[in-house]
C-alpha cells in the first residue's frame, strides 16, 4: 500500500468491543472509530485501520466497550438542586406542597444555570451526550448547554397560570416563539414546545403549541397519562381521556413526544400509532412516585417508538441512563410475565437510536455509522465488579453503572477523559452548589 492511499483523519479509538447500535443487536470485536473533523468517519476492525487510516490522536481502549452517546429524553436540569428535598410522597403532594412552593421561592437565573451545570455534570460522567430539558428560563439552559459543548433540546415550559418566567400562556408563546428563532437550525440546540400536561394547559393553548408547531417544525413535549387520577379527572370533567384531546386539538403528530404514559388502553396505543407520536419511558420516577407502569412491550409490539428518559433529580434522584436503562428492562419483564421481553440490546436501542427518532435526527446521531456525528461514549469493563464478561450489551444493562463511562466525545469534541470532565470547572461548580443547599436548608427548617 502507498502513502497516498492511506488517509489522513484526525482521532482513533481502538475499542474491545463495539455495539454501533446499526445494525441491530451486533456486537463487534476489536474495532476502530475513526473521527475527522465533528463526523466518524468510519468504523472498521483494528487491522484494516492500520492500513487505511493515519490520525492525529490514537486512543487504546483494551477493556471497554464503545457505543454511541446515550440520549436522555426527559428532564429538568436545574431540579438537581431539589435533589433528594421532599422524597416519599404522592406526585401532587410532591408538586402542590413541596417542588412549586420552592420554585416560587428559589428558581431564577442563576439557579437554573447552576443547577443545570450541575445535571450536564452528573449526565456527561455517566454517558448522556444529549439530554432534554423541560423548565424554566429555557434560554438560560440553552446558552449553558451550547457553551458546554452538549446536545439539549430545549423545551419552553407552557402553562395555564403565572410562574417566574412569565405571566401566562401568551407570554410563555412569545418567548418561546424567540427562543425558537434564536436556536432552531443550530448544531447542538433543537428549541420545542413544553406544556406542561393537559390538567395545567386548557384547550387554547394546547392549539397554539400545535399550531407553532406545524409551523416551525418544532417538537411538543409533554407529560401524558402520568397517573390514574390524572386519567379519572380528565373523563370526569371533559368526557374523554387525555390523549384523545390532544388528538382532537391537533397536538398529537409525529413531532410530539409523550412522557410517562403509565396509563394506556388499546384505543390509546391505536392513537399513537396512528399519529406516529413517540413515547418517552421514565420508570425510576415512575415507580419513586407510585405513578404507575408503562406498557414499553406492549408498545414496543405495536411499532411506537419508545425512548427513554431520568425525568429531574427531584423524583429520581440520579441521571444515570444505564440505571434506567436496568430499571425498564426489569419493569418490562415483571409487567409481562416474560424473562425475555425487552431485551439488554432493546433498551440500549431505546436510550440511542430511538431517543434520536424521537428528535428527528436519527441521520445524525443515535448509531456509531460513517457519516453520522461523532458522539461516542466508552465504558471500561475492566473492574472486577463487571467481571467476567460474556456479553457486553448485557454488562452495560444488568451489570453496569453509568460511573464506569470513562471517555466521551460530542461532535468529536472530549467531554470526557479518563473519567473527567473536561468542559465543567467540578470544584467551582461544588462552591455554587453548597451556597443553594444552604439556602434551601434554611428554608425546609422555617
Amino acid at each position: 500500500m502507498t502513502a497516498d492511499t492511506i488517509t489522513a483523519a484526525d482521532i482513533r479509538i481502538n475499542a474491545r468491543w463495539l455495539i454501533p447500535i446499526e445494525p441491530a443487536g451486533t456486537v463487534l470485536e476489536n474495532q476502530a472509530v475513526i473521527i475527522q473533523g465533528t463526523k466518524i468517519e468510519a468504523v472498521l476492525p483494528v487491522a484494516q485501520a492500520d492500513c487505511d487510516f493515519r490520525t492525529r490522536e490514537t486512543i487504546d481502549l483494551p477493556h471497554h466497550v464503545v457505543m454511541p452517546g446515550l440520549i436522555n429524553m426527559h428532564g429538568h436540569a436545574a431540579m438537581s438542586l431539589f435533589r433528594g428535598m421532599a422524597d416519599d410522597l404522592p406526585l401532587m403532594t410532591w408538586l402542590n406542597d413541596h417542588i412549586w412552593p420552592a420554585e416560587s421561592r428559589f428558581v431564577s437565573e442563576q439557579f437554573i444555570a447552576d443547577g443545570t451545570q450541575l445535571a450536564m455534570a452528573e449526565m456527561l460522567r455517566t454517558g448522556t451526550t444529549t439530554f432534554s430539558d423541560m423548565y424554566f428560563f429555557p434560554e438560560i439552559v440553552a446558552r449553558m448547554a451550547h457553551d458546554t459543548g452538549m446536545r439539549a433540546q430545549v423545551c419552553f415550559p407552557l402553562l395555564d397560570f403565572p410562574t417566574i418566567w412569565g405571566s401566562g400562556p401568551q407570554e410563555y408563546l412569545s418567548k418561546g416563539e424567540a427562543l425558537i428563532d434564536t436556536w432552531k437550525g443550530d448544531d447542538y440546540i433543537m428549541p420545542a414546545i413544553g406544556p406542561h400536561a393537559p390538567y395545567t394547559v386548557s384547550d387554547g393553548p394546547l392549539a397554539d403549541a400545535a399550531d407553532l408547531s406545524g409551523k416551525t417544525g418544532t417538537a411538543i413535549q409533554i407529560h401524558l397519562h402520568e397517573t390514574e387520577t390524572e386519567v379519572a379527572q380528565a373523563i370526569e370533567k371533559q368526557g374523554k381521556r387525555p390523549i384523545e384531546r390532544l388528538a382532537e386539538l391537533g397536538v398529537l403528530g409525529a413531532n410530539t413526544q409523550c412522557v410517562h404514559m403509565t396509563q394506556i388502553t388499546d384505543s390509546d396505543i391505536a392513537l399513537l400509532a396512528e399519529t406516529g407520536a413517540h413515547v418517552i419511558h421514565c420508570p425510576d420516577s415512575n415507580l419513586k412516585l407510585a405513578s404507575g407502569l408503562c406498557p414499553v412491550q406492549v408498545l414496543k409490539n405495536s411499532g411506537i417508538n419508545l425512548a427513554i428518559g431520568t425525568d429531574g433529580a427531584a423524583s429520581n434522584n440520579d441521571l444515570d441512563l444505564f440505571g434506567e436503562s436496568r430499571s425498564a428492562a426489569m419493569i418490562a419483564k415483571l409487567a409481562t410475565k416474560d424473562a425475555a421481553a425487552l431485551s439488554a440490546h432493546d433498551v440500549l436501542q431505546m436510550a440511542t437510536l430511538n431517543g434520536a427518532k424521537a428528535l428527528g435526527r436519527e441521520h445524525e446521531l443515535g448509531s456509531l455509522v460513517a457519516g453520522k456525528l461523532a458522539d461516542i461514549i466508552a465504558v471500561d469493563l475492566g473492574d472486577p465488579f463487571i467481571q467476567p464478561v460474556y456479553d457486553p450489551a448485557s454488562h452495560l444493562v444488568y451489570s453496569n453503572h453509568g460511573r464506569a463511562v470513562s471517555h466521551s466525545w460530542i461532535n468529536g469534541i472530549p467531554q470526557v477523559q479518563d473519567g473527567k470532565l473536561t468542559r465543567i470547572d467540578v470544584p467551582d461548580l461544588m462552591l455554587r452548589v453548597e451556597g443553594w443547599a444552604e439556602k434551601i436548608r434554611q428554608q425546609q427548617a422555617e
